[in-house]
């Protein structure tokens, strides 16, 4: 999970949502990522995505059996579909997403019965740090977005 702290650090660097991402096998790293719907210009390059895609192509298989996919803020529905397909054995990841969260938070998928994929799932894993940092970046961000608009009230 510190890993994955370490690419939220990148991502907020980089101007984006302060998410991160590893996929680990046999205790190795084989997959990194953080988010980049900004950069990237693309609503599916979710830290998740990018770890899940930077594994698959590590192992050129598209199926991540037996791997664990540490992430710093619960997965959304896109993304748990992604893991599912990606036939993730395990999920461990941080901070609750009381928004969007798909793994206990909003909704939960994981224990949806009728889906043909289960995985093992822990939540609240260094938590604080990932949430903290979480509430930094969005309360910059709406301090920088009043700035703005009380600098166009001005003119």
């Amino acid at each position: 999970m510190l890993a994955a702290l370490d690419l939220a650090a990148q991502a907020e660097e980089a101007g984006e949502v302060p998410v991160g991402a590893v996929v680990m096998k046999n205790g190795r790293i084989i997959g990194r990522g953080y988010n980049r719907p900004i950069s990237a210009a693309d609503p599916t390059a979710h830290a998740e995505v990018m770890a899940l895609r930077d594994a698959a192509l590590h192992l050129g298989n598209y199926r991540l059996a037996g791997c664990t996919l540490y992430v710093t803020l619960e997965p959304c529905v896109m993304c748990i579909g992604a893991i599912f397909h990606a036939r993730i054995a395990r999920l461990v990841f941080g901070a609750v997403d009381l928004k969007t969260g798909a793994c206990g938070s909003v909704i939960d998928l994981p224990t949806e019965m009728r889906l043909n994929h289960h995985l093992q799932v822990s939540g609240g894993i260094l938590a604080e740090e990932g949430g903290e940092r979480l509430k930094r970046f969005f309360a910059k961000r709406r301090k920088l977005a009043l700035e703005q608009s009380a600098n166009e009230n001005r003119s």
